[in-house]
This record gives structure tokens, sequence and C-alpha cells, in this order.
């Protein structure tokens, strides 16, 4: 069985909305894929701080902007189709939305984007509120990909997704366990908006940049870092709690993203330690936007070299469009109406098949 599908994606780290169409296979449950085309579309300034500042909004102007987005994700996919010249080979699009409010100790996630809107503005079956039953059923929502990992790239041990949170996959003899690590790119991109650039390409700030350690020992002794999985992060972490202590801890934004990346490297080591041994030879398949940060990389793979881990970084439509297309996959299995995530990662009562349906198409 082969599906035709677009996935939508946007990110915490607010850069853009990935969109991928893809065609995935099915043959005696074993899934495969091939990414036809993938594109990013950069937020211009009014939706970064649209969607920026959407938490602060009433509860109309919230819902306004939930249908406004809706309508913007819905143009995108007809941008796109028209682009790559896609018509009438659509079956189906998936859409992540744009995390606003995600509090899973109080049973309640949010994500911007009203799938009604993306269908009736593309005249597809559209798939949308992939995490909100999850989190009914107790679970923390997040992460999600896992069951996408756990079909699709059965062939790695550890998934490190870098994007604006953090996040690990754990594949233990095929047993998945997933939490979210720590803020990545949303805190890193910032500090470099401080120094004129709009991130830190390469990650060569960093590398020119010394460790602070006082304000190191602050950021690991952070309450969160001690919990148990399964858990999960709020993209306010990041902009509430971590960055704060990154500026008044006053350091000049070279230190200030050499300690980060410190960090990072250092929440990515516990993570997996935490996650039970890996056998000698294991592989850590790392994507998402954090990839291309060749400093934060060659630090992490420096560091998971004494527990024989090799950091693997794929070709770059996998590094930046996983998550897009993990979304479309998510948004077939919840067309076939099978299990879209896994309650062994999320902490949730049951597996559940999660995913509001809109059907764009005249009936």
């Amino acid at each position: 069985m082969v599906y035709k599908v677009i996935g939508l994606m946007s990110g915490s780290s607010l850069d853009g909305l990935d969109i991928v169409f893809t065609e995935l296979h099915v043959n005696g449950g074993k899934w495969s894929f091939e990414i036809i085309a993938a594109e990013t579309y950069p937020y211009d300034a009014h939706w970064q701080q649209q969607l920026q500042d959407a938490p602060k909004l009433s509860a109309l102007d919230y819902q306004l902007l939930h249908t406004a987005y809706g309508h913007y994700l819905g143009a995108a996919v007809n941008q796109f189709i028209e682009a790559h010249n896609l018509h009438y080979q659509v079956a189906l699009a998936a859409s992540h939305g744009h995390t606003t409010f995600h509090l899973p100790a109080l049973r309640m996630t949010g994500q911007l984007g009203d799938g009604a809107a993306i269908a009736a503005a593309t005249g597809l079956p559209v798939v949308s509120d992939l995490r909100a039953l999850d989190v009914a059923f107790g679970g923390q929502g997040a992460p999600i990909v896992p069951m996408g990992e756990k079909l699709l790239f059965s062939d790695y041990n550890l998934l490190l997704n870098i994007g604006g949170i953090a996040n690990l996959t754990v594949n233990t003899g095929g047993a998945y366990a997933a939490f979210d690590i720590c803020p990545a790119n949303r805190v890193l991109n910032s500090l470099a908006q401080t120094a004129g650039q709009e991130f830190d390409a390469g990650g060569s700030l960093a590398a020119s940049g010394e460790v602070a350690d006082a304000l190191l020992a602050q950021l690991d002794a952070l309450d969160y870092y001690a919990l148990p999985a399964p858990k999960s992060l709020a993209n306010t972490f990041g902009t509430d709690v971590v960055l704060p202590m990154m500026a008044s801890a006053g350091l000049p934004v070279q230190n200030a993203l050499r300690t980060y990346v410190a960090h990072v490297v250092a929440q990515v080591v516990r993570a997996v330690q935490v996650g039970g041994q890996q056998p000698q030879g294991s592989k850590m398949l790392v994507t998402g936007g954090g990839a291309f940060n060749d400093f934060l990389v060659a630090e992490l793979g420096n560091a998971l070299q004494p527990l024989g881990i090799e950091v693997v970084v794929p070709e770059a439509n996998v590094v930046n469009f996983k998550e897009a297309l993990i979304m479309a996959l998510l948004g077939v299995l919840r067309w076939r109406q099978e299990a879209t995530v896994l309650a062994s990662v999320t902490g949730a009562s049951r597996d559940s098949i999660g995913g509001a349906v809109w059907i764009g198409q005249e009936a």
C-alpha cells in the first residue's frame, strides 16, 4: 500500500514551517518512505511575533489566531502543491500545529492551527490535534515522534532531535522510551540574536567562547533534569527559566553560547545514561536544526565516544524534515485507525489513536 501525504511541522524555535510531501509504503507491516519534495517557509516578523506572543492573548484573540493560523497553513499547503506540481496527488495532509500551551499535569495541551481551516483552504482530508488524546489519557503528549521512529528508523538505538527543545528516543530491543531533554535551539538562537545573528552558524560563535563553570553548574542543577521519564517541556521553560538565567550571568555572547552548548551536551549524555547502557557500536541518529551546528555535534560526539556510541547525521532532507515526515505518517496511522502514540513513551494509560480528522472534499 502506498500513501501520498503532506506533513506539516512548526517547531518551538520559530524559524519556519516545514512541509514534506512523502510516499509512505507499507508491506506486511513494514514501513518505508521516500521524500518527494520538502521546503521550509520561514516565518516573517509578523508571524514570529504572533506565535511567540500567543500565550499572552485573551481567549477570544487566541481563538481568532488559531483560525487565522489554520488558514495560513492551508495557504502554505496550496503554495507548496503549486510550486511542486502536486495537483491531484496528495491524499491527506497532517499538521502538528504550533504548540503554545503544554500542561500535561492538568491534562491540557494546545497547538495553534485550526484543522478545519486547513481542510477548508486546501480541499484535502486533514489530521490535526495529534497530542490531545494522549494527554487526555494521562500522558505527557510528548514526544509523539517515537511511533514514527519505531516504524521508519528502527535501525538506530538512539534518536536525538535538536530543535527548539532537544528530545531523545531510546530503542532497547524494540522497546521504546523517549522524553524531552532540555531547551536547545530556542535558547541558542536567542543568544545568537543578541549578537545580531539569526543563529550561530556552524556553532562558530560558541567555538570561540569559554565555558562559565558557575553558570553551567546552575543550569545542570535545574529541577527538571532530576525528574524521571516520562516527562516533557513547554517552550516557556527555555524562555522564562533558562534565558533569564543566561542574561543575569552577564556573559559575552560567545561565552554564553559555549556554556549552553556544554549544558546541552551534558544533558544529552545524562539522558543516554538514564535510558540504560547501550551496547558497544550503538548509533545515535541526530536530526533537527541543531544537527547543522558543527561545533555542538562535534562536542556531542566526543562526549559519547567513551560510551561506545557513534553520532550519525543523515542526509539533509532527513535532518531538516524528519519531524514533518513523521507527522505525515501519524496522519496515515490515524486514517487507518491505528495507534499513533506509544504509552510506554508518554506515560498514558494506554496507546491511543490520536488526531482530529477534517474532510475538506465535497461530499
